[in-house]
C-alpha cells in the first residue's frame, strides 16, 4: 500500500514503502517518525571494532583519494572507515573470484 502524501504528515502510513533513492527515503523520514513503524522493525546484530589503537598511514594521489571519499559517502561512511572495511574484506578473503 502506498505511503501517505506529504501534505498531511499527521496521518499514519500503513507500512514503510520501498524507496527509489536515498533522497526519496530522506524526504519520507522528514515527515514520518520511526515510532510509526515499530511493529515492522527487527533487531539486528551490530559488530563494533574493538580498541583500534594502532594506526597505519597510507598515501593516495588526489584522484584516488577523491574516488575513495565519493564511494564512502555514497554508502554513508567516512573514507577511513571505508578503506578499513575494504582491507578487512580482502584479508578475510571476501571479493576474491
Amino acid at each position: 500500500m502506498p505511503a501517505k502524501s506529504k501534505s498531511n504528515p499527521k496521518e499514519k502510513a500503513q507500512t514503510i514503502p520501498d524507496f527509489a533513492s536515498r533522497e526519496e527515503e530522506a524526504d519520507f523520514y522528514d515527515t514520518h517518525s520511526l515510532s510509526e513503524f515499530w511493529d515492522e522493525l527487527e533487531p539486528v546484530k551490530v559488530k563494533f571494532a574493538k580498541n583500534l589503537s594502532k594506526g597505519i598511514t597510507v598515501r593516495f594521489d588526489e584522484d584516488t583519494l577523491n574516488e575513495l571519499r565519493r564511494k564512502a559517502r555514497a554508502i554513508g561512511m567516512g573514507p577511513t572507515t571505508y578503506v578499513r572495511m575494504l582491507v578487512m574484506d580482502k584479508l578475510r578473503g571476501k571479493n576474491e573470484g
